[in-house]
């Protein structure tokens, strides 16, 4: 099949995420098996304008929001050309089938719904632009295509919030980790946070929490892994006993994580929560708050811990971003889940890490373009 895949950055992008790693993941298995591949995404100020890695063909165009009209310009000159689209959505999608044959396959992937994430990250008038098109134009757009939720929190957020009327099939991320080596849990209680820092990944209640959790456990140590704009903002605020690691290559990162007690994520809402699973394959356990995503990704008294939010909008992943409410447990729930973690957990996360593979995803995938039943994992 000759198969594009539109997302709006590629693994490779400055502020790429578990989205991108979704999109290449997928994508360079069906090029491994024989398919043509077209990765068709943004261009990053350095990155080429076309190349081909591991036999994907990267045609990359435009920025933040130029890259819509110019990836759909791309398409309709080529609109003969491919057999199925797969149309990413990070907040909106592409509306891929504005340009494209009435034949050509295209599939919405929808990691989460964003509707109020919105407005964490945009002025007021473009955050309700951004809640027409991801609502009332996406579903007329795609009514008539199948999608793909990467988590069922996703697909029940889709038919509820955006009241989605076409097909949905739930095609989990996979999970893949570099190899640590031999690595001993830390010795000292020890907390890791993995993932994008931005407005909505709520990094700084996990900074809020450390004061009160260090009076109670004087050695406790933290560490964070990720970059994005929230850095400089963060690391001007850093309590004692946490260290702000930026980028690392995958194998000290693994390293990092492998020696923590736990891993947390303190996101308002997630489409799935890859970190947690690549924490899980290491053997760490999650602390999260019981939102869209992480409560899929996440099971209670297993594999991690769900707290409630106290503020408005608690469980339903659409808080405002604003987070004062939401944090005020984390320290508590933390404290908790530090005096019952044990080995216990330890093999539950992995034995739960192995259900989730990249290639069983590819297949699922590859079913759905073809036009055969689709393997439920859920």
């Amino acid at each position: 099949m000759r198969i594009a895949f539109v997302n709006w950055r590629d693994p490779w992008h400055p502020q790429a995420g578990g989205a991108e790693t979704f999109a290449w993941e997928l994508a360079r298995r069906l090029a491994a098996a024989g398919h043509q591949v077209s990765f068709v995404t943004a261009r990053a100020p350095g990155q080429r304008g076309g190349e081909v890695v591991e036999g994907v063909r990267f045609a990359r165009m435009g920025s933040t929001f130029t890259v819509y009209p110019l990836v759909l310009a791309w398409l309709l000159v080529r609109r003969g050309r491919f057999d199925a689209v797969l149309d990413c959505q990070n907040g909106i999608p592409f509306f891929t089938p504005w340009v494209l044959r009435r034949r050509t396959r295209v599939v919405c992937v929808v990691h989460h719904v964003h509707d109020r994430q919105f407005g964490v990250h945009l002025p007021g008038w473009l955050a309700a632009v951004g809640r027409f098109l991801e609502g009332p134009v996406s579903r007329w757009s795609y009514r008539r295509h199948p999608s793909v939720a990467v988590s069922p929190s996703t697909a029940l957020a889709m038919r509820e919030r955006l009241r989605w009327t076409g097909p949905i099939h739930v095609i989990p991320n996979g999970v893949s980790v570099t190899d640590p080596g031999e690595v001993a849990r830390s010795p000292v209680p020890r907390l890791v946070c993995l993932g994008r820092l931005v407005a909505h990944k709520r990094v700084h209640l996990l900074l809020d929490a450390v004061a009160e959790l260090r009076e109670r456990l004087p050695d406790l140590q933290v560490d964070v892994i990720g970059r994005g704009p929230e850095e400089e903002r963060l690391r001007a605020r850093l309590p004692e006993g946490v260290t702000l690691h930026g980028y690392l290559p995958e194998r000290d990162k693994s390293r990092l994580v492998a020696r923590a007690w736990l891993h947390v994520s303190a996101s308002q809402g997630e489409g799935w929560g890859l970190s947690v699973l690549e924490a899980a394959a290491l053997g760490v356990p999650t602390v999260a708050f019981d939102v869209d995503g992480l409560r899929d990704a996440i099971r209670p008294g297993e594999t991690g811990w769900l707290l409630p939010e106290d503020g408005g909008g608690a469980g339903d992943g659409t808080g405002d971003g604003a987070g004062d409410g939401a944090g005020s447990g984390l320290a508590k729930g933390l404290a908790a889940a530090l005096d019952e973690v044990d080995d216990t957990y330890t093999v539950k996360c992995r034995e739960w890490a192995d259900r989730f593979s990249w290639d069983r995803s590819a297949e699922r995938l590859l079913a759905l373009l073809e036009g055969r039943p689709v393997e439920e994992q859920w």
